[in-house]
C-alpha cells in the first residue's frame, strides 16, 4: 500500500508562506515555511499574504547532538518508521499499565499524543488513508495480549470507504468526527485507541467531545488542519493538552547571497515526552546535504523564534560579515586594539 508520491521528497513543490520578517532581521533576506496542507495555503492566500514555492528536501546525512537524539529522516519509509516508534513507545504503557484512580488523584489524565507528517495533500482521502495504512496496519502494539481496537475519527464521511478498503480490517473501525453521533459514542465505547485523522478548525469542539467522552483511554491526533500560530486563539487549552511526539518541518532561508535549508524536528523514541526537545537543524555552509543543530527549544519554537535563528545564522555566515570580521581582525592584529 506504500506510495512514492505519498511524501513530497525533492521533485515537486508546495505553496509556502511568506511571514513578515522580524524587525532584527536583513532587509533582504527572507524566510520560507514549508507548508503541507493545500487547503491552508489557499486559505493564508486568501489573506493577502504572498506566496512563494519551495521543496521539502531529503538531506543525505545529519548529525545532532547527543547520541539520544533522532536524526531527521532521509525517505518516506523513514518518516513513516519514525512515527511508529514514536507512537508504539507512548502508548505500550497507557494500553498496558494505566493508571488507576485513587484519594490522591480524583482524575485521571488522558493519555492525548500528535504526530505531523508531510504529506502531498491531506484534503485527499485516498491520501490520507495511505498515511493512516503506512502507520497502523503493521504496529505491534496489543492490550494486554489481545488485539488493539482502532477507531478511526475522518474529516468528513467521503474519507470513511478508501479507509475501509485500505485496511480490510474487523479490529479497525472508521467514522466521521463531526457531528458527535449515539453511534459514534456507541464505537467509543469499545475502541481502545481514537485516532483524529486530520481535523478542521472548526471541528475542534466534536474533537473535544469525543475525547473527553473516550473517557481516560488514549487518543491520537494526526496532521491537524490549522496553522501553529493559530493555536493562541483556541482558548481553554484542549489543544495544548497533546503532546508532539513527532514532527518533521521542512525550511528555507534565502539572504541575499545563499539559500540554506533546514529542519525543525521533534522525535520521542522513549515514550518520555518531557526529555524530548525540539530541534533546529540547518545545512552545513558547503551544501553536502549535512544538517547540523543551529538551537534547541524546550517547547515548540514560534515562526519568530526559528526565523531570528536562522537569519542571524545567515548574517553570521554571510560574505559580508565574514569581511567585516576579517578586516576587523585585520586592524586588531595590526593596532593591538580589539
Amino acid at each position: 500500500m506504500a506510495s512514492s508520491t505519498l511524501f513530497k521528497l525533492n521533485s515537486q513543490t508546495f505553496k509556502a508562506l511568506n511571514p513578515s520578517p522580524p524587525s532584527l532581521s536583513p532587509p533582504n533576506s527572507r524566510i520560507f515555511h514549508l507548508h503541507f496542507s493545500k487547503s491552508l495555503s489557499q486559505q493564508h492566500s486568501k489573506l493577502n499574504h504572498k506566496s512563494t514555492t519551495t521543496r521539502l528536501f531529503a538531506p543525505l546525512c545529519s548529525s545532532l547532538p547527543s547520541p539520544s537524539s533522532s536524526s531527521p529522516p532521509l525517505s518516506k519509509e523513514e518518516a513513516i518508521n519514525q512515527a511508529k516508534t514514536c507512537l508504539l513507545s507512548c502508548l505500550i504503557k497507557p494500553l498496558n499499565n494505566p493508571k488507576l484512580a485513587s484519594p490522591k488523584l480524583r482524575k485521571l489524565k488522558q493519555p492525548r499524543f500528535r504526530l505531523e507528517i508531510p504529506i502531498l495533500d491531506d484534503d485527499s482521502p485516498s491520501s490520507l488513508s495511505q498515511l493512516a495504512f503506512s502507520i497502523f496496519h503493521d504496529l505491534p502494539i496489543s492490550r494486554r495480549g489481545s488485539n488493539v481496537k482502532l477507531l478511526f475519527l475522518w474529516p468528513n464521511p467521503s474519507f470513511i470507504d478508501p479507509a475501509v478498503k485500505a485496511f480490510r480490517s474487523d479490529s479497525i473501525h472508521h467514522i466521521a468526527m463531526s457531528p458527535v453521533s449515539d453511534s459514534l459514542k456507541t464505537a467509543l465505547r469499545s475502541a481502545d485507541v481514537a485516532i483524529f485523522m486530520a481535523p478542521e478548525k472548526s471541528q475542534l469542539e466534536d474533537v473535544k467531545t469525543a475525547s473527553e467522552a473516550f473517557s481516560t483511554k488514549p487518543v491520537v491526533m494526526i496532521n491537524p488542519r490549522w496553522l501553529f500560530e493559530e493555536e493562541k486563539s483556541f482558548g481553554d487549552g484542549f489543544i495544548g493538552s497533546f503532546e508532539v511526539i513527532y514532527a518533521f518541518t521542512g525550511l528555507e532561508v534565502r539572504g541575499v547571497f545563499s539559500k540554506r535549508k533546514g529542519v525543525i524536528f521533534k522525535c520521542v523514541r522513549d515514550g518520555v515526552v518531557s526529555g524530548e526537545r525540539w530541534n533546529v537543524l540547518v545545512e552545513e555552509e558547503e551544501g553536502n546535504g549535512t544538517l547540523k543543530v543551529v538551537s534547541q527549544f524546550n517547547s515548540r519554537p514560534s515562526i519568530e523564534e526559528v526565523e531570528l535563528v536562522l537569519y542571524n545564522l545567515m548574517a553570521m555566515n554571510s560574505p559580508i560579515t565574514k569581511s567585516a570580521k576579517f578586516l576587523s581582525d585585520l586592524v586588531s592584529n595590526i593596532t593591538g586594539k580589539k
